[in-house]
């Protein structure tokens, strides 16, 4: 009996060392470096967490050399990863998720109970260590499931910078952009307020009737209208890349962005140039088979777990002055009221529908990328014939009003019209840019394998329709 006792508690004692040496870990660095080897291209720098003050002291400094000169899209971009309180939270949470995933993939701890029984003078001793056996024995299969679900969470976090960068790089462009048109609209106030005045002043001498004059003081209050619009909607745009950016109120007003969009590219991407920049394991793709095989091997375990459960007693008694007695007892759990089948169900549903999302991720990456990069080329070529063809004709239209206002064949207020009009071209031709570019954040993160859908609007006309005749 001794002999068979030693052999089975040097078998436990095996296979705990064999479990403990298999189980799933992890590490925030491991985390870190996954996302940065993952999404560096796509980011330009690399992520940390503060998880002390010193990290935090460097994050500030990094902070205020950046705000020293005016914020890019590269440097916003770096401004998130070293600033903002909402992106360090979900550096840290994605820690916990992937934590909590490596956790599960280890084993319970045993049960020690300690019993003493007194019957008549003697006393009993009873002690018990108790493991689930089965836990130990599906220990290998645990663990892969749990390395599987810190997969999920690693390639969750890289998904979700990406979304955090992207968003930032859009917000920059729109802020920039709203800026910008702030500004020509308020040349457009200005040249409106002075058709205006002119047209009140030739009405109260005689020389411009009623309803030519009240036209132009109506386009002079629709621009006024359209300026606080304006004025709004770049304090809008700024104050929602401030949030984003994580900048506390010193910091915002630090804030200097650059006072246009940058120019386009001289060539734009070819078809050619996306295939070869095109991630050769998407995001989107590597989590749909994360979940995948997360699941497959659940469901293999669940066929198990689900129908019954097994615990291991190893027991040692000891009576006052008698010997002491050594045994284990094995308990079973009873599959008579459950036979686990709604719990098989669940695991055959949930790896189906795991097989049929990455079926359906596969087949829509390509439609995805296809969509963005039509939206790109569309916005780059709208924008492209602004540069070189409207703008440039709009030119040409004012310096031959000029010419002619010099040679009194039209009168200031055709001028001024005009002027409105090249100034409004100019408006729209931003208005094409910022589409272009937020076309080009949407591409650079479908290429990665995080889809951004992003149409092309139509660029409104602002061209004045203020009556010139008087």
């Amino acid at each position: 009996m001794n002999s068979r006792f030693k052999k089975f508690k040097a078998l436990i004692l095996f296979i705990a060392v064999l479990g403990v040496s298999g189980c799933a870990s992890y590490s925030l660095n491991q985390g870190l470096d996954r996302v940065n080897r993952d999404a560096s291209s796509f980011t330009q720098n690399e992520l940390n967490l503060a998880k002390n003050k010193e990290d935090r002291d460097k994050r500030l400094a990094a902070t205020t050399e950046l705000l020293f000169k005016p914020v890019g899209q590269k440097e916003a971009v770096q401004l998130l990863l070293a600033n903002s309180p909402a992106f360090q939270a979900l550096l840290a949470q994605n820690w916990a998720e992937a934590a909590s995933a490596a956790q599960s993939g280890r084993i319970s701890n045993p049960t020690f109970a300690f019993e003493s029984a007194v019957m008549g003078t003697e006393t009993e001793l009873n002690r018990f260590l108790t493991f689930g056996l089965l836990d130990l024995i599906t220990l290998p299969q645990r663990s892969a499931i749990a390395k599987d679900r810190v997969e999920q969470a690693q390639i969750r976090m890289t998904a979700e910078v990406v979304d955090q960068v992207t968003q930032v790089r859009k917000s920059w462009v729109r802020a920039v952009a709203a800026a910008q048109s702030y500004k020509y609209a308020d040349q457009v106030l200005a040249s409106a307020e002075a058709s205006a005045e002119l047209a009140r002043r030739m009405e109260s001498v005689g020389n411009f009737n009623k309803l030519n004059r009240a036209r132009h003081q109506a386009f002079y209050a629709d621009a006024a209208t359209q300026l606080a619009t304006a004025k709004q909607l770049a304090l809008l745009r700024k104050e929602e890349l401030i949030r984003l950016l994580g900048l506390d109120e010193d910091q915002a007003k630090q804030l200097v962005l650059p006072e246009r969009l940058p120019n386009l590219p001289k060539q734009p991407m070819t078809p050619e140039n996306v295939s070869k920049q095109l991630s050769q394991e998407r995001l989107d793709i590597q989590q749909a088979k994360a979940v995948l095989n997360a699941a497959a091997k659940a469901q293999g375990l669940n066929r198990v777990t689900s129908l019954t459960d097994i615990e291991l007693s190893v027991k040692r008694s000891t009576v006052a002055n008698h010997s002491s007695s050594r045994g284990y007892e094995v308990g079973v759990k009873l599959p008579i009221f459950d036979w686990g089948d709604m719990q098989r169900d669940v695991m055959n549903a949930q790896t189906l529908a795991a097989a049929n999302l990455l079926e359906a991720t596969i087949r829509s990456a390509g439609s995805s990328l296809r969509e963005n990069y039509a939206a790109y080329r569309t916005a780059y070529d709208i924008s492209v014939h602004y540069k070189d063809e409207v703008i440039p004709l709009r030119k040409v239209i004012s310096e031959e009003n000029v010419l002619r206002y010099n040679g009194m064949l039209i009168g200031v207020f055709e001028l001024l019209a005009d002027s409105r009009d090249q100034i409004g071209a100019v408006i729209s031709a931003i208005e094409a840019e910022q589409q272009f570019w937020l076309a080009d954040a949407a591409l650079q993160a479908t290429l990665i394998g995080r889809p951004t859908s992003i149409g092309v609007a139509a660029i409104s006309n602002t061209t004045s329709n203020t009556a010139a005749g008087h």
